[in-house]
């Protein structure tokens, strides 16, 4: 039996894996992402489609030659035996070129490993992902001058709908769903009708395995979850495994009242947990992507602050937790505010539900929700449901799920 060498076996794992990976259904990210960096980091939250979007990127750029190219992932047992600082050398050695490595914050010390890679090996390219807990600015190997660093989310309603029905329709600024959307509309419901596949995603479409198949996608969007709570939160949060449960019933809390207006005094007395403690957990929970806190200010939110509302971070996740009892105007809300939150800095309104970029008011709700609540506001829209073409300051709630 011929002996393989150890960076032969990892070889062999990343040909397979990338075989595999599909050349179809890729993420409009990876245009965006400029891979030819010398360090680009990608940092989303578990399940978003990190890796299968490095390794779609590997097999379209490179086209079956891989020569100079390997793809690694952290949490590999072969890492239990070897250093990642080896294994970039003696592929350096032998030719290397790109270097793409998955989950890096299961390493130990990846923020230095990392550094060491970019300072000693000027000709080496190297991507790797990681969560969306990921720090970057750890004091020792402060990597934020050197990373391109990217955010990824889940699917927009826009990539999902190009997904199910094979169009390709681009991302839409804001601006130009506020000041054009009935052109902007019409446009889009003369090659499909949004509506009919709106709720498919509202409920099931938001995290990229639903491509392969419906029957699981609870059972994984639930594994997800429970490894984000029972295993990367005390990683990357330190937050003690005998204190799980409490991190447990405190989601439970906010699925049940999404959007829930926190009473922390109550509520810390209801799961038994110092003040302190439990806006930490907030914190942790809003960095892990399981939920979305807004607040009235965005700026200066310091980690004990209290959130003004609390949601879940996407419908999906209300699906999971509610089921049919999902409350149909907090999955509006939810949906806004998860796709304007992509690349918008959205906070707490007195008046209307969001007030976005500190100058836009939105009111979501049904196709007859009038302009009372945003009326006066200089800058006043309603996003509404069940509404297939819009006019003058109502807009379709589905047409904001174009924005990435």
């Amino acid at each position: 039996m011929q002996y393989i060498m150890p960076m032969e076996r990892l070889i062999e794992q990343f040909r397979r894996k990338v075989a595999l990976a599909q050349g179809s259904s890729i993420r409009s990210m990876d245009k965006e992402i400029a891979w030819d960096s010398r360090l680009v980091g990608i940092r989303g939250a578990r399940g978003v489609g990190k890796t299968t979007l490095m390794l779609q990127h590997i097999k379209t750029a490179f086209n079956g030659d891989y020569q100079a190219v390997l793809y690694a992932s952290l949490d590999n047992l072969w890492f239990a035996d070897h250093r990642l600082i080896d294994l970039a050398d003696e592929f350096h050695k032998k030719g290397g070129k790109f270097l793409f490595l998955d989950e890096v914050h299961k390493y130990p010390d990846w923020q230095r490993t990392i550094k060491n890679l970019y300072d000693d090996y000027p000709d080496l390219h190297v991507a790797f992902t990681g969560s969306s807990m990921l720090e970057i600015l750890e004091a020792r190997a402060d990597l934020s001058r050197r990373a391109v660093m990217y955010e990824m989310q889940g699917l927009s309603f826009r990539e999902f709908l190009n997904f199910q029905v094979g169009t390709s329709f681009a991302p839409i600024s804001l601006e130009d769903i506020l000041r054009g959307h009935e052109t902007l509309a019409a446009d889009i419901v003369s090659a499909v009708k949004p509506l009919k596949y709106f709720s498919a995603y509202i409920e099931s479409g938001y995290y990229p395995y639903y491509l392969e198949g419906l029957d699981t996608y609870f059972q994984r969007l639930e594994e997800t979850v429970m490894v984000l709570l029972e295993m990367e939160l005390p990683l990357l949060r330190h937050i003690d495994t005998a204190k799980v449960p409490k991190l447990k019933q405190l989601l439970g809390i906010i699925a049940e009242s999404s959007p829930f207006i926190p009473n922390i005094s109550k509520l810390s007395e209801r799961i038994l947990v110092h003040r302190h403690t439990l806006l930490s957990y907030l914190q942790s929970l809003d960095q892990a992507k399981l939920t979305r806190s807004l607040f009235r200010d965005a700026k200066g939110i310091g980690a004990l602050q209290k959130p003004d509302k609390l949601y879940l971070e996407n419908t999906n996740l209300a699906y999971l937790f509610r089921g049919d009892k999902a409350n149909l105007g907090a999955l509006r809300e939810t949906f806004i505010l998860n796709q304007l939150g992509e690349s918008h800095e959205v906070t707490y309104a007195e008046s209307g539900d969001f007030l976005v970029d500190g100058s836009f008011t939105i009111e979501v709700g049904g196709k007859n929700k009038t302009r009372r609540q945003v009326r006066h506001a200089s800058e006043g829209f309603i996003a509404a449901d069940n509404l297939e073409y819009g006019f003058g300051e109502k807009i379709p709630l589905w047409l904001f799920g174009f924005l990435y």
